[in-house]
Parts: C-alpha cells; sequence; structure tokens
C-alpha cells in the first residue's frame, strides 16, 4: 500500500498571467486515481503560521498569506499570489510534513505537490511561494521527530532556496544534482552540490548519483530523507539541459530507492519541476516517479515512528495535537 498525500487545495485557479502549469497537481491526482486500492490517501492540515515563520520572514509569510505581495516578489515568484494560491501555498509544506510522518511509519510516502526549491527567505523564486521542504524540516528537527535529515534534490535546477533556509543547521543536510548551467544563475551552496554537463545521458547521469549519493549517505546516516523528485531533467523538458530518457528517470527513482533501502532510511518524496506543452504527459511522468518509489519502498524497514527509539535521547516525542498526524487515512471526494 503506498501512502499519498494530497490536499484539494493543491488544484488552485491559475492566476492572470502565470506561464505555470496550474492543472498538473489535479492531472497527478486523477492518474493514481486510476490506481484504485494500491493507494491509501491523506489530507494534510495547512501548516501553522508560526512554523511558516520558523523559516521564512514572518512579513513575507504575511503577505502571501494576506494575498498582498508586492510586484517585486511576485515577479520572483512568476505568477500573482491569489487567496486561492495563498491557501495552497500553506496546504503543500503541511502535506510535505505529513508525508515525512507517513514515511517515519511506512517506509515511504509521497506529497503530490511540494518541491518548491527556490523560495527564500523573505521572498518566492521561480515558481516557489513557500519551501515546503526547509519548512518541513526545521519543524521535524524542533519537534524531536528524528535526529537529522538529509534532503536529496534531483530536480534539473540547483536546490538553492533549501541550501540557503538550512545553511549552518548541524542536524539538516542538503544534497543537489543538476544542470550546471541551468536556472539559477547565481547558486547556492548545498551540503554536497553535484553540478552536471548539459546533455548528460542516462548511463553517466546514474554513475555519477550513485557515486555521490551513496559518499553522502553513509557520511551523514540521516534518520529521514526529503525527497524532490523533479522529472525536468527529461530530455525534452522545455526548462531542462540534461538528456535523461523515461527509461533513465525510472533508473534514478531505483537507484535512490536502493540506496536508501540498504540502508533502512524512510523516504518522503515531492513532486518538484516538470515543464512543457503537454501537461498529462507532465504528470504522467511524476505519476511514474512516485509509483516506482512506492513499489520499491513500501515494503522496506523504516526508522522512527514504525518501533525504533527515539533519536534524540532523553528528550521525549511532541506528542500535542498539532504536532502529531492524523490518525486515519481520509479519502477525497
Amino acid at each position: 500500500m503506498i501512502h499519498v498525500v494530497h490536499h484539494p487545495a493543491y488544484v488552485a485557479p491559475a492566476p492572470a498571467r502565470s506561464t505555470y502549469r496550474w492543472g498538473k497537481n489535479g492531472l497527478i491526482r486523477d492518474l493514481l486515481r486510476e490506481r484504485g486500492d494500491a493507494l491509501t490517501w491523506h489530507v494534510p492540515d495547512p501548516m501553522p503560521v508560526r512554523w511558516l515563520e520558523a523559516t521564512h520572514d514572518p512579513d513575507y509569510v504575511a503577505e502571501v498569506l494576506e494575498a498582498r505581495v508586492p510586484p517585486l516578489k511576485t515577479r520572483r515568484i512568476g505568477f500573482p499570489i491569489t487567496p486561492e494560491v495563498a491557501t495552497r501555498a500553506a496546504a503543500v509544506p503541511g502535506g510535505t510534513w505529513l508525508a515525512a510522518h507517513l514515511a517515519l511509519e511506512h517506509g515511504f510516502a509521497a506529497n503530490t505537490a511540494g518541491g518548491s526549491h527556490h523560495a527564500l527567505h523573505d521572498t518566492g523564486a521561480g515558481y516557489c511561494v513557500f519551501n515546503d521542504l526547509a519548512v518541513a524540516a526545521t519543524r521535524l528537527i524542533e519537534e524531536c521527530t528524528v535526529d537529522r535529515i538529509l534532503i536529496v534534490d534531483v530536480d534539473v535546477h540547483q536546490g538553492d532556496g533549501t541550501a540557503a533556509l538550512t545553511a549552518g543547521h548541524p542536524q539538516i543536510a542538503t544534497y543537489s544534482i543538476h544542470a550546471d548551467k541551468n536556472f539559477p544563475a547565481r547558486k547556492a551552496r548545498s551540503t554536497l552540490d553535484v553540478p552536471l554537463a548539459d546533455g548528460i545521458g542516462d548511463d553517466d547521469y546514474c554513475a555519477t548519483l550513485e557515486t555521490t549519493l551513496t559518499s553522502m549517505l553513509d557520511g551523514f546516516a540521516p534518520d529521514l530523507i526529503l525527497y524532490q523528485a523533479g522529472v525536468d531533467p527529461f530530455a525534452d523538458d522545455r526548462l531542462g539541459r540534461l538528456s535523461l530518457s523515461l527509461a533513465g528517470l525510472e533508473r534514478r527513482e531505483r537507484l535512490v530507492a536502493r540506496l536508501v533501502s540498504d540502508r533502512g532510511i524512510p523516504l518522503a518524496s515531492t513532486v518538484g519541476g516538470g515543464y512543457g506543452d503537454d501537461a498529462l504527459e507532465i504528470a504522467r511522468r511524476h505519476v511514474a516517479a512516485i509509483m516506482t518509489l512506492g513499489d520499491a519502498l513500501e515494503s522496506s524497514p523504516a526508522r522512527g515512528d514504525s518501533g525504533a527509539a527515539n533519536p534524540v535521547e532523553g528528550q521525549p516525542r511532541a506528542v500535542t495535537p498539532e504536532a502529531t498526524p492524523p490518525a486515519h487515512s481520509r479519502h477525497l471526494p
């Protein structure tokens, strides 16, 4: 059984003058629904404001939630922040946090949105409003859910916002494998960056990923992985510069699954980037990533909530109603 997190607010109406494919998340949901009983659905609560403010500037959080983001930040984000987009922006980090808890219990869980790795402290950027990866990681650490989190980012674009927002945090590490000459022009410094030349194909990509990620996993020994599973390294992606085939994307997911499964590390995935004119084909790539990971990881051993000792010695796990994920699944309408 694959555990999937989805909130109705993920499917927001497209704001005016937006080039982002707003229908993608609804298509991902619909394609996953076709899998029937193979999936268990979970609906997250929005991320509480205080946890958004633990990562982002409180003034920026207020600008987003009140749908009054100024023009300069709107241009950096790439679309206007309407009330519907603001609701979505708060729901997505809650979904990534819930997926992390489900992964700790079951080995793997997927958020059907998220991976907003360009959002910075006081502004969004590159179609990203709040950085759900950094927000969820910070909350999980501060609540003593886990001791060490690794954010693995395989999007074609560097996870600059995630790296900047978690820089210097001893319990959060970041890994980014990306096209060196792609957006953003100014890269941040991840714990480990793996820049790739334009046009790299399946074999060289997977060999580089295996060598570098193995080193990162063994050196940092995380209790949980938050995985930004962008499908924009695909050769025909509109904003990518790499040359992975569909088979190469599948190899990537199976490789990541094998590396974390061998080490008993739970993994929670987010959608990340995927761009082009055919939103249905992009959604199919995202669904293939979720299902490939799920098929490989749903029965793998997980640490944390599944029975291992609390990794923060001497401190009880947070059990307040706000910190505890829902105890049951709610099927979507």
